[in-house]
């Protein structure tokens, strides 16, 4: 094999395995057999003559040839990823896919009917959710549109603002209904506090949880929502899930330091995309009648 043979197919072998450091890791990006990553590896690196990966009991570590290869197919990935973007940017139909990511807690307590309600309006747009509390990169075409609490969206991706995100503490009603409301601030402390897990990625909640006694902690809203209805103590929660929730009652005013705003995002090359206008405007409007 030399140079001119090599395939795309086959840098986005390197590639994977490099970014995942293990075969495993690179067949599940790909989603191939983890024999088909180990068959196409093994004959590119006997076509060409050189070792790309160190193998090792921690993993596939690059040798130079194999960083210089992965480095190409990062940049071949950028440019193909960058051309799809600009040809579906031409598209002015209201057809086709749209890949949407979000978080559990919105889906849940705020965008599925929206959702449903813009499937009903648009039927030939395919609406694809990833729900997740992970970011996905717009720019890799991981999603085309991303609907996300933040305080700072990133800088290389277009959008607008489309409400805040008010929270407040939250607890059974059950146990709480006669109690004296709102919760003091000195008595806070000493409450039993179910708190977010350090991966549910919330830096500032966390900030503000930190001389609280949370003895449970959970790294989903939903299910820190969960725990409170079950009695198991008092949390945070956004105001549009604690308020629509019955069994659940409001124990404070709006936490101000804790107020963060809803984003709708997509990249640059993607906005004048006619589904791309049709679903922020439909978004925009839905989340912009509701009370959150």
């Amino acid at each position: 094999m030399n140079e001119q043979q090599i395939r795309w197919d086959d840098l986005q072998i390197v590639l994977a395995i490099a970014q995942a450091g293990s075969l495993s890791g690179a067949s599940r990006a790909l989603r191939i057999s983890h024999a088909t990553v180990f068959r196409r590896l093994s004959e590119m690196e006997r076509g060409l003559g050189v070792t790309l990966f160190e193998r090792s009991r921690t993993g596939y570590t690059p040798t130079l040839a194999g960083d210089d290869l992965a480095a190409s197919a990062k940049r071949v990935q950028s440019e193909i990823n960058s051309a799809e973007r600009r040809i579906i940017g031409q598209d002015l139909t209201l057809t086709g896919n749209l890949r949407i990511t979000t978080t559990d807690t919105l889906f849940a307590g705020l965008l599925s009917p929206l959702l449903a309600s813009f499937r009903q309006r648009y039927p030939d747009i395919t609406l694809e959710v990833v729900i997740s509390n992970q970011l996905q990169s717009l720019s890799r075409r991981e999603a085309d549109i991303a609907i996300r609490p933040t305080r700072k969206p990133p800088e290389t991706l277009v959008g607008r603002k489309i409400s805040d995100i008010t929270q407040a503490i939250y607890g059974q009603k059950a146990l709480w209904q006669n109690a004296c409301l709102p919760l003091e601030p000195a008595s806070l402390p000493t409450e039993s506090w179910i708190g977010p897990d350090v991966h549910l990625g919330d830096a500032t909640l966390e900030k503000w949880m930190m001389n609280k006694n949370a003895t449970y902690r959970l790294d989903s809203m939903l299910g820190m929502q969960s725990a409170v209805r079950h009695g198991a103590g008092i949390a945070v929660l956004p105001c549009y899930l604690g308020d629509a929730d019955k069994e659940l009652l409001r124990l404070s005013e709006h936490i101000e330091a804790l107020t963060t705003q809803l984003w709708l995002l997509t990249h640059p090359d993607l906005r004048h995309v006619a589904r791309v206008r049709a679903f922020m405007e439909a978004m925009t409007v839905g989340v912009q009648g509701q009370r959150i």
